[in-house]
């Protein structure tokens, strides 16, 4: 790494906020609107990252993987039934590894019409210390194990547990996806500056995080649907001018306990009634969005 990409890694080019391009969404509609459920899998007692440890707690730490287990067993239904309810297709941040672990889940996801991107294999090893032979080998394999489980080849990427390597993004690129979502400095979608091909970075969100909203700003239900609807309701104005992009980000152990679902699912009604929306999946979103850059119809 150089002296000049310590201070700016240089990713992206600066553009500001108000002088943008105009970008209109399908519909005439101002915020496209995504729904990211994490579909993960946190192995109990996984191999040590010198780097960063799995669980805080020592191994095995069974309550941190009970916890997070709700979302395969019981959460993920009850969060993935409110969606269908109110027209919200899932683009799933996918531990691969699931896909052996909870088959079920998956296969209910693929049914639903979710898109799939990959979340690296376990929830709980990282990138941190890889070289690029062993990222490689996780790419692959996500490629591989995703398109045999649900006939998809995946469009995007969310690094495991948001864990990079310097290489990440080119070599993502290299394969052929076009889309990441670990750059969170933007409301629009972006270009990004890799070695070989073209990668879009779409939104994501850390601040409308249900992880964070619950585990970090100690939200009660009430205050992160009041949130979300903050969220949309801005960005929804603000894409009058330009088209802006919301991702609400959910864990189902999170989201999906009996105490809090009720809370969310009002959140997707007043986004599906609002009329503002477009709401779709990431890999839409990517698309419509390079068919304005190329000059075409959106």
């Amino acid at each position: 790494m150089t002296e000049a990409q310590r201070t700016d890694p240089q990713l992206y080019e600066f553009q500001r906020y108000r002088d943008r391009p105009r970008i209109v969404w399908p519909g005439g509609k101002s915020v496209a609107v995504w729904v990211a459920p994490n579909l993960e899998y946190y192995e109990i007692d996984p191999p040590t990252n010198p780097h960063r440890k799995s669980w805080t707690k020592p191994h095995p730490d069974v309550v941190g993987y009970g916890h997070r287990d709700h979302s395969n067993r019981v959460s993920h239904w009850r969060m993935a039934e409110a969606m269908s309810r109110h027209g919200f297709p899932g683009s799933v941040s996918l531990s691969v590894a699931l896909c052996q672990h909870h088959p079920e889940v998956v296969e209910d996801a693929a049914e639903r019409g979710w898109e799939f991107f990959s979340h690296g294999i376990y929830n709980t090893r990282y990138a941190y210390g890889m070289d690029e032979a062993q990222e490689r080998a996780i790419i692959e394999d996500s490629i591989a194990t995703v398109q045999a489980a649900t006939g998809q080849r995946i469009r995007g990427w969310l690094a495991p547990a948001l864990t990079h390597t310097p290489a990440t993004l080119d070599l993502i690129a290299e394969y052929g996806l076009d889309y990441t979502c670990d750059l969170y400095h933007d409301d629009q979608v972006g270009e990004v500056k890799v070695r070989n091909g073209s990668l879009a970075s779409i939104p994501y969100s850390l601040e409308v995080n249900d992880h964070y909203g619950f585990f970090v700003y100690n939200m009660s239900p009430r205050d992160y649907a009041d949130t979300l609807i903050r969220q949309f309701e801005r960005l929804a104005a603000e894409g009058e001018r330009s088209g802006t992009v919301m991702c609400i980000p959910l864990h189902a152990y999170l989201i999906g306990q009996p105490h809090r679902i009720g809370a969310f699912e009002r959140v997707l009604e007043h986004i599906a009634a609002d009329g503002r929306a477009w709401v779709a999946r990431a890999g839409e979103i990517v698309d419509a969005w390079r068919a304005q850059q190329s000059g075409d119809a959106a």
